[in-house]
C-alpha cells in the first residue's frame, strides 16, 4: 500500500510550500470514515482513496486536490455529509467532493434519454470545476488497475464505459499518460485475445526493439551533442491499444507501423526543436509523408510536438521533438496548468481553448431535444481534430478528419455555410463533399437566397455544421408539415361534408390539443402532416354524430393494393407502437434484424421506415425529431424466420482459413448464401452473406468466429444484400 508520506513528497516536489496539513487531516478522516470497508480483492477500502491521493499528486496536482481525492468516496459509501466536509476542509473541498460523488452515480450504459441526462450532468460538473474530473480520472483509473477482481460482466461493463466516455476525454483535454493507460487497461478486458495476442508479439521483439533504441538514443544524443543542441531523450515501444487500432483500421501488417518505435528529444525552445529535426534528417533519411509540425499549429488539446519518421538499419521509427513545457503539456494536458498557476484555476488564453469545447457543449446541448442527437454529436466532439486548413488570407481553421467544405464554410459563420454554393480547394473548384487534407486553402462561393441542402447531412462531420444544418431543415419541414396538414384537414373535411375552415377557427381543436400532446393548433396540424395522427381521426372527435366510414372491404382492398404496388408494409415482423394502420417496412440501407433496437422514421407518402439503431444513416435522417417514431417487433420468431446478414472478416492469409470459417458458421446452424474472398498485404478478407434468425444469433456466430486462430475482426457490413428469404 502507498504511504501517505509518499503522497507528501511528491506535492512537497511540486507545490512548495502548500498546505499539507490538509492532505493528513483529510487521511486521518478517510481511515476513521472507511474503517472496516473492504475492496473486491480483499484489501481495506483505504487502499482506494490512498492510490487516488497518489495519482494525483503524479499528476502534479495541488494539495487541495489530492485531499479531494482521499476524501472523493466518504459522501456516497459512509455516513458522511457534505456539509461536515465544508466544516473541516472548506467550501472548495466540499464542491469538488460533491462533483465527483455526482460523476460517480452515472451510468452511461442507461437508455439512450437517460445517458443523454447523465452526459449532460457530467458536463456541467466538469465545466463548474474541471478539478472534479482531474479526481474521477483518478479515481478510475485506479479502479480499472484493479478490475479483475470483479466479476466478468461487472468487468466489461466498467471496460466498456470508461473506453468510450473515459479515455476519449482524457485524449480531448490532452492528458496522454491518462488516455493510453485507459485504453490499455480497457482493452485487455474487452478483447483478450487480441490483447494477449498483440501483448506477446510484442514481448517477443522486445528485446531487439530495445536494443535498437538504445543505439538510434545514442547516436542522436551525440549528433545534438555536436551541434551544441541541449536536449535530453526518452524512448518508448507504442501502446498495445494504439498498435491494434492502426492495424484494425489501416489493415497493414505488424513490420508496417512506423511509429510502433519512436524516440522523443526534449529542448528549450522552439528554435532549438527545429535545428534537432535537421540534424535528424542529415543522420537519416525521413519517410514521405510522415512529417508533421504540430508546434506551427497545435491540436485542439494544446499538443505541441514535431513528428517525423525515418528508418536505420531497415527499422522505422517515429522522432517527436519538443519542449519541455509542451512535453509536460502532452503527457499530462490540462492538468500541467497547476505546475504554472500554484493550483488556481485561472483560465489564460491557452487555457481557455482547451475548454472552451465543454463550454460550447454545455450551451448547445440545452437547445437539443433529441437525445440521440445530442449523443452522437458528444462523441464527435470526443475525439481529436487533425485537419488545419487556410482561408485565403491565411487564417487557419482546425477541423476533424474528413470534414469538408461545408463544415470549413459553417466554421467561418452560419450564413456562410446557409449560403454556400461551391468551393476552391489550392485555387480549383471542387465538389461540397471533397474531403480537406492538412494545408488545403479554401475559399467559398456564396448566393444571396441559396438555403442548406438534406444532402449535407450525409457528409459534413462537424457538430456545428450539422447542428446548423439540421436546425434550418428543422423550421422549414415543421412549416411545410403544417400547410399539409391543413390541407390533409380541409380535404377530408369535404369529404364528409363539413367545414374546415369553421373547425379550423374554433376553440374544438384546442380541446384535442393535451390529448396529442401539442402545445397549440399548428403542432396539431404538423402531427397531421407527418401522419403520426390521421385528419379523419379528427374529424371524428369532432364530429357529435361520428363519421360515417367507407365500406370496410373497400377500404382493406384500397389499402392492400398500395402496399402491394409500392412494395412495403406487409412486414409482419413490425408495428408501429400504438398504431395498427400505419405502412411499414425495413430500411435497405441497414435491414435490421429481430432483436435489434430499431427506430422508425416517418417518411412522407411512403410510410415508416424502420432503421437500426447504429444505421449510418439514421444521423442524417432524424434531422427533425418529431418525424421521428417507437417502432418493435412483432409476435414471436417464426421457424421460418431469417435475415441476410453480409460479415466482413479480416484474418491472416494462411491455407484452410476460408474452410474453417464455414465450418464454424454451419456448427452455429447457420447457412452462407455468398462469399467472396481476397488478399492484400499478407491478410485476407472474407466477405460473408450468412442467414441470421436474430441478434442473438449474430452474436454467436460473430463470437464464435473471434475465437478462431488467425482472426483479426470480424464486422457487419452495409454491403445491400436482399433480405428476403
Amino acid at each position: 500500500m502507498i504511504r501517505l508520506e509518499d503522497i507528501l513528497a511528491k506535492v512537497e516536489k511540486h507545490h512548495p510550500g502548500d498546505n499539507l496539513d490538509l492532505i493528513r487531516r483529510a487521511y486521518i478522516f478517510s481511515a476513521k470514515e472507511h474503517k472496516g470497508q473492504v475492496r473486491a480483492s480483499g484489501e481495506p477500502y483505504l487502499t482506494h482513496p490512498l492510490e487516488v491521493g497518489n495519482i494525483l499528486a503524479e499528476m502534479k496536482m495541488d494539495a487541495l486536490t489530492v485531499s479531494v481525492g482521499l476524501l472523493h468516496d466518504v459522501v456516497e459509501d459512509t455516513l458522511t455529509t457534505l456539509e461536515k466536509i465544508d466544516d473541516l476542509f472548506g467550501k472548495d473541498a466540499a464542491h469538488i467532493v460533491d462533483g465527483v460523488t455526482k460523476i460517480s452515480q452515472i451510468h452511461f450504459t442507461s437508455k439512450e434519454e437517460k445517458q443523454a441526462e447523465n452526459f449532460r450532468k457530467m458536463l456541467l460538473a466538469m465545466t463548474d470545476d474541471i478539478r472534479v474530473i482531474m479526481v474521477k480520472f483518478a479515481d478510475r483509473l485506479h479502479n480499472m488497475r484493479t478490475l479483475t477482481y470483479l466479476p466478468a460482466d461487472r468487468r466489461e461493463a466498467i471496460a466498456r464505459e470508461t473506453m468510450d466516455i473515459y479515455a476519449p476525454l482524457a485524449n480531448r483535454l490532452g492528458m496522454g499518460k491518462i488516455r493510453g493507460e485507459l485504453e490499455d487497461l480497457s482493452f485487455s478486458y474487452l478483447d483478450p485475445k487480441a490483447y494477449q495476442e498483440l501483448k506477446d508479439l510484442v514481448e517477443r521483439n522486445r528485446k531487439a526493439h530495445e536494443t535498437f533504441l538504445a543505439d538510434v538514443t545514442r547516436t542522436v544524443e551525440e549528433k545534438l551533442k555536436e551541434q551544441g543542441i541541449p536536449a535530453y531523450t526518452e524512448s518508448r515501444v507504442k501502446r498495445l491499444y494504439s498498435i491494434h487500432e492502426k492495424l484494425r483500421k489501416q489493415r497493414i501488417a505488424f513490420d508496417r507501423v512506423y511509429d510502433l518505435l519512436a524516440i522523443r528529444i526534449i529542448t528549450d525552445n522552439v528554435k532549438n526543436c527545429y535545428s534537432a529535426l535537421g540534424v535528424i534528417h542529415t543522420i537519416w533519411r525521413p519517410v514521405p509523408g510522415r512529417i508533421k509540425d504540430f508546434i506551427a499549429m497545435p491540436r485542439p488539446n494544446m499538443y505541441q510536438s514535431l513528428h517525423t519518421s525515418v528508418i536505420a538499419k531497415g527499422q522505422p521509427f517515429e522522432v517527436q521533438i519538443r519542449t519541455g513545457e509542451m512535453h509536460n503539456v502532452a503527457e499530462e494536458g490540462i492538468a500541467a496548468h497547476w505546475k504554472y498557476k500554484g493550483g488556481k484555476l485561472i483560465a489564460d488564453d491557452r487555457e481557455d481553448q482547451r475548454i472552451a469545447w465543454l463550454r460550447h457543449l454545455v450551451e448547445w446541448q440545452q437547445e437539443m431535444k433529441d437525445p440521440a442527437d445530442f449523443l452522437s454529436t458528444l462523441k464527435i466532439d470526443l475525439y481529436p481534430e487533425e485537419v488545419y486548413a487556410f482561408t485565403p488570407k491565411g487564417q487557419v481553421i482546425t477541423l476533424p478528419r474528413d470534414a469538408t467544405p461545408v463544415d470549413f464554410a459553417y466554421a467561418i459563420h452560419t450564413e456562410v455555410g446557409n449560403t454556400c454554393v461551391g468551393a476552391k480547394i489550392n485555387g480549383r473548384m471542387a465538389p461540397l463533399k471533397s474531403k480537406l487534407k492538412n494545408g488545403d486553402t479554401i475559399e467559398i462561393t456564396t448566393q444571396s437566397g441559396h438555403t442548406p441542402s438534406r444532402d449535407w447531412l450525409s457528409f459534413v462531420r462537424t457538430s456545428r455544421a450539422r447542428n446548423k444544418i439540421r436546425h434550418w431543415l428543422n423550421e422549414q419541414e415543421g412549416e411545410r408539415a403544417i400547410e399539409l396538414g391543413r390541407k390533409m384537414m380541409e380535404k377530408e373535411a369535404r369529404k364528409y361534408k363539413m367545414n374546415a375552415r369553421d373547425l379550423l377557427e374554433s376553440d374544438k381543436l384546442n380541446d384535442l390539443l393535451p390529448e396529442y400532446a401539442a402545445g397549440k393548433v399548428d403542432d396539431l396540424l404538423s402531427h397531421i402532416g407527418y401522419g403520426k395522427i390521421s385528419a379523419k381521426t379528427i374529424l371524428a372527435r369532432l364530429s357529435p354524430d361520428g363519421l360515417k366510414e367507407p365500406s370496410s372491404r373497400e377500404e382493406s382492398r384500397i389499402t392492400s393494393v398500395v402496399k402491394r404496388v409500392l412494395g412495403f408494409g406487409t412486414d409482419a415482423k413490425l408495428q408501429v407502437k400504438g398504431f395498427d394502420d400505419l405502412l411499414v417496412y425495413r430500411a435497405k440501407c441497414c435491414s435490421p434484424i429481430r432483436g435489434e433496437e430499431i427506430i422508425g422514421y416517418i417518411t412522407r407518402g411512403k410510410g415508416v421506415a424502420v432503421h437500426s439503431k447504429n444505421c449510418p444513416n439514421v444521423q442524417n435522417l432524424l434531422y427533425d425529431a418529431d418525424r421521428k417514431i417507437e417502432v418493435e417487433w412483432a409476435g414471436t420468431v417464426p421457424d421460418a424466420e431469417a435475415y441476410a446478414v453480409p460479415l466482413t472478416i479480416v484474418t491472416e492469409d494462411r491455407p484452410g482459413m476460408l474452410a474453417e470459417i464455414a465450418t464454424v458458421i454451419s456448427e452455429i446452424r447457420s447457412n452462407i448464401l455468398n462469399v467472396e474472398a481476397r488478399t492484400a498485404d499478407e491478410r485476407g478478407t472474407i466477405d460473408l452473406t450468412v442467414e441470421i434468425p436474430d441478434m442473438k444469433h449474430l452474436e454467436r456466430v460473430v463470437a464464435s468466429l473471434k475465437k478462431l486462430a488467425g482472426v483479426y475482426d470480424v464486422t457487419r457490413s452495409s454491403r445491400a444484400v436482399n433480405t428476403s428469404k
